[in-house]
Parts: C-alpha cells; structure tokens; sequence
C-alpha cells in the first residue's frame, strides 16, 4: 500500500467546497482543515504509486478552488 499526503492552499473562504470534493475521491481517506502555511491536509491510499499519482494529478490537482499542491510521499517500512 502506497501513502501520500497532500497540503494544499485553496482560494480565500473555498475550503469547505475543497474538502467535500476531496472527501469524494476514491483512495482519499482522511481530510483535515489546518491552520498556518497550507489550508488542508489529505491523506490518500492505493495499492500501486502510479494509482496514487494518478489519485492526485488527474483528480485532487483538478479541483476548481485548489490554488497549489505540496505532496510527501510516504516510506515503505516505515511507521
């Protein structure tokens, strides 16, 4: 299982309409409204990377309101 984390900064009071949207996605399993450099945190899952990086640049990356993207990606045998 591949993990990635994705901060994201969005338009000026659009963060409520990006989390419903990000919560809609398949492999988006968590979703937090942060305070300080990015305005949410999601957490996504899939079994290979390439799903994964299809998860973020075809589907998250597209989101109207989303300004930018900052993705970590997690460490097999980590944690």
């Amino acid at each position: 299982m591949s993990t990635a984390y994705v901060l994201i900064n969005c338009d000026l009071g659009s963060e409520e309409f990006v989390i419903s949207e990000l919560k809609s996605i398949e492999g988006v399993i968590e979703v937090h409204g942060t305070f300080g450099a990015y305005d949410i945190l999601a957490k996504v899952q899939a079994e290979l990377v390439e799903k994964l990086r299809e998860t973020i640049t075809w589907k998250i990356r597209k989101i109207t309101k989303i300004r930018s993207t900052l993705t970590l990606m997690g460490i097999e045998g980590q944690g």
